[in-house]
């Protein structure tokens, strides 16, 4: 029972709040988080939201490793989008440094961060209708974030932990075969995400458990920090790819989908409505792209070429030096801002002219969501937790502090 059941003197019953310890084992929290909930029968009257179940010390680890060694830490931040985060970090690096990454590396960039961020989305919307029932639109969700999962592997040559991008460039340029892979993942994608609005769009039980369910105004969640789509579900339009263009964003022709009522169904058709534009920035970087270099030509960043470093006492120096001492990155800082799937990726750098960070101090998305979460969630019934945290799609890797 969720009420404790008090007699009083004239023998009519009265009741106490009722104090809920949810998760962090609960399996709608993954693990990664816990709830102190105070409920009046079923409403939740206060929520105390504690994080800190999946710490990995970021930003300690980040001192002691050279500037390039940081890309592994990144795809472990948001593990469901990693080349968001990679590309979040270099474009900082690169600031702090004063250089820009070749023009065809930028539309490679944004090619896969675009992917990236679909995969989020479809995670996001999979897992939250998985949690209300819905397993079917679960296993197209996930079929789909396979399919680009398997042509993101043969890009950057790893299923998950991709490590792609490069300071001053990428890891290697596409595969001569991308394009046509591209438009097969493509096709069998768009046609899962549409099965998956067939489904939920209108389904009376999905409409019923996250219609009117965890609202928030646009000045609240402004108030609170939040960014990504949670925000944009309540009618702001802020998005760093428009109010702030990086790389080639400027060029492209998108639009920032918003919700009304900023409430769980709101945060649903705009991560759905987010996935179509994704696919039509990247076909519009697929047909602007021109060849090119995708590395800047500077032997203090990238590492030479394997034949210079096993035939040449200069290249095997120059590799040995950026493996050892690191890149030297002028001293200085720099905060550095992107888009990522679930809102503002902000990284914030301090150099002392050394080949390690003195300082790595990222601003995850996820954070400040965290911050403003009970309001979602009092006021609404305790069943109401589970489709309202899906819907923020919290991942566990971000909140490391």
């Amino acid at each position: 029972m969720s009420e404790i059941l008090i007699e009083t003197e004239g023998g009519d019953l009265d009741s106490a709040p009722m104090n809920l310890q949810m998760g962090p084992s609960h399996p709608a929290m993954h693990g990664t988080i816990k709830m102190r909930v105070k409920l009046d029968g079923e409403i939740v009257q206060k929520t105390q939201v504690e994080v800190g179940y999946l710490h990995r010390g970021f930003e300690k680890s980040c001192e002691s490793v050279t500037w390039s060694q940081v890309m592994p830490y990144t795809d472990r931040l948001n593990y469901v989008s990693p080349l968001c985060n990679n590309v979040g970090y270099c474009m900082a690096v690169e600031k702090l440094i004063g250089v820009r990454a070749t023009e065809r590396c930028e539309y490679i960039r944004i090619i896969m961060a675009e992917s990236s961020r679909i995969c989020d989305h479809l995670t996001c919307v999979g897992a939250s209708a998985m949690e209300l029932g819905g397993f079917t639109a679960f296993l197209y969700a996930i079929e789909a974030r396979e399919e680009l999962w398997r042509l993101t592997e043969t890009v950057t040559g790893a299923r998950l932990t991709h490590s792609y991008c490069r300071i001053g460039g990428l890891k290697d340029d596409l595969p001569v075969d991308f394009l046509p892979n591209y438009r097969v993942v493509e096709k069998k994608a768009r046609s899962l995400v549409a099965d998956i609005r067939a489904l939920l769009d209108r389904n009376r039980i999905f409409l019923d458990r996250m219609k009117d369910v965890g609202s928030m105004t646009a000045e609240r969640a402004l108030q609170w920090g939040f960014t990504g789509p949670v925000l944009r579900s309540t009618g702001s339009d802020y998005d760093v790819r428009k109010a702030s263009p990086y790389m080639l964003y400027d060029r492209f022709d998108f639009e920032v989908p918003v919700g009304t009522k900023g409430d769980n169904y709101d945060r649903y058709l705009v991560r759905m409505e987010e996935i179509e534009q994704s696919f039509r920035i990247i076909d519009q970087c697929l047909k602007q792209m021109k060849p090119g270099p995708v590395n800047l030509e500077d032997g203090r960043l990238l590492l030479p070429p394997k034949d210079e470093v096993y035939g040449s006492i200069e290249g095997t120096i120059a590799h040995f030096k950026i493996i050892m001492d690191g890149i030297q990155v002028p001293p200085g800082e720099v905060y550095s801002y992107s888009e990522a799937g679930n809102g503002e990726l902000g990284f914030y750098l301090v150099s002392t002219g050394e080949g390690r960070p003195y300082k790595c101090r990222v601003r995850p998305p996820c954070w400040s969501l965290m911050q403003g979460l009970h309001e979602l969630l009092e006021g609404y019934q305790i069943a109401d937790i589970v489709p309202t945290f899906g819907s923020v799609n919290m991942i566990g890797g971000e909140c490391d502090r």
